[in-house]
């Protein structure tokens, strides 16, 4: 396993669900330090790493979120089964029996999500989806005595399980979390690649929190930042399955996204993006995502308004315990923002702003 793939691992194999994000910043923190002048975390706890090319020049902010969809502890009942609050969104039908981990003081328990099996249920109930309501997670406790005596309380935090996986097309990668250590990961990468390049800014390699929960963490980070010009880089929809609708396709490139529910994309920058992408014949589609959002929903709205695109990998089965991507989009990706760090210039992020 090389270098890469080494960190695209730890990255995503860190459980960090929203509000409980440290493991995955540390993680982050130990990769993109190196290549930075500073690193830094905002009071909530987003990490901002800053790496000064021209100290004059325009803040370039490129940000992953740290955290990833999971739940929270809610009460275990006097058999040691425990009740869970989801935390981000969650489709219910991807739940049952799926591997989880509740992290706990004494260190990570695991456990199974499960339902009634439908052999005890009437032929009516069997053909309706369980609710999450419903669900429970098992994590072999014969007690609520003995989950206490585990470790395992109200608030504990519980991650989705899945060990970053090489496929068989070795192009592709699962992995839990893809949501959005992908960014975190592009963003390293970012920074890397400029490592004694020249470049006419201050360029911002960010992991923000609780992305899932309200895009918390890049209200903060943007705040303490005050960027020239922002860059969400997030999971996109693989739609390249069965009966999926959607235009993503694995391996065509990093998503330039043109709608989604939190914002519309600064046509300028996309203007400016789409041709730094041509004349570097680097591949790259186009997507809309009426149903989600992105960090670049809460950048953009920072102080009195910033220039920001939201840029996505096309990724299979989001908001599930196992996501798949393409190493090709993601090496694109970072190749693509090298390429606009060192063009966005003074005058070009004027021209961008204010044309």
């Amino acid at each position: 396993m090389d270098q890469q793939l080494q960190m695209l691992k730890a990255l995503t194999d860190a459980n960090g669900v929203s509000g409980f994000e440290k493991e995955a910043r540390d993680v982050m923190k130990s990769y993109i330090a190196p290549f930075a002048d500073s690193v830094e975390t905002d009071h909530l706890g987003s990490l901002i790493a800053k790496k000064t090319g021209n100290a004059d020049g325009p803040k370039i902010m490129v940000a992953g979120h740290l955290d990833e969809i999971g739940f929270m502890v809610k009460s275990i009942d006097e058999k040691g089964f425990v009740r869970f609050q989801t935390i981000g969104g969650w489709w219910g039908q991807v739940l049952l029996a799926s591997r989880v981990t509740v992290i706990t003081d004494n260190g990570p328990i695991p456990g199974v999500i499960g339902s009634q099996p439908p052999h005890v249920l009437s032929p009516e109930a069997r053909k309706k989806p369980v609710e999450i309501e419903d669900m429970f997670i098992d994590i072999g406790a014969t007690s609520k005595e003995e989950a206490l005596e585990f470790g395992v309380k109200p608030g504990n935090p519980i991650a989705p399980v899945c060990e970053f996986t090489v496929m068989k097309n070795e192009k592709l990668l699962m992995a839990k979390a893809w949501d959005n250590r992908i960014g975190c990961a592009i963003a390293i990468d970012v920074l890397k690649s400029l490592h004694d390049v020249e470049h006419p800014n201050v360029v911002y390699g960010v992991g923000t929190i609780q992305e899932e929960v309200g895009l918390r963490g890049a209200k903060t980070s943007a705040h303490a930042i005050q960027p020239d010009i922002g860059f969400a880089i997030d999971v996109g929809v693989g739609a390249d399955t069965p009966n999926t609708k959607g235009e993503g396709t694995l391996g065509a490139g990093p998503q330039i996204i043109l709608y989604d529910a939190s914002m519309i994309g600064h046509k300028n920058l996309r203007d400016f993006v789409v041709k730094t992408a041509e004349e570097n014949n680097i591949p790259f589609q186009y997507d809309t995502i009426p149903g989600g959002g992105t960090d670049a929903g809460a950048i953009h709205l920072t102080a009195n308004g910033v220039p920001a695109l939201s840029i996505t990998i096309a990724t299979r089965y989001i908001h599930t315990h196992a996501g798949l991507l393409h190493r090709d989009d993601y090496n694109n990706t970072v190749k693509l923002l090298v390429e606009l760090v060192k063009r966005l210039d003074g005058e070009t992020v004027k021209n961008i702003t204010f044309a």
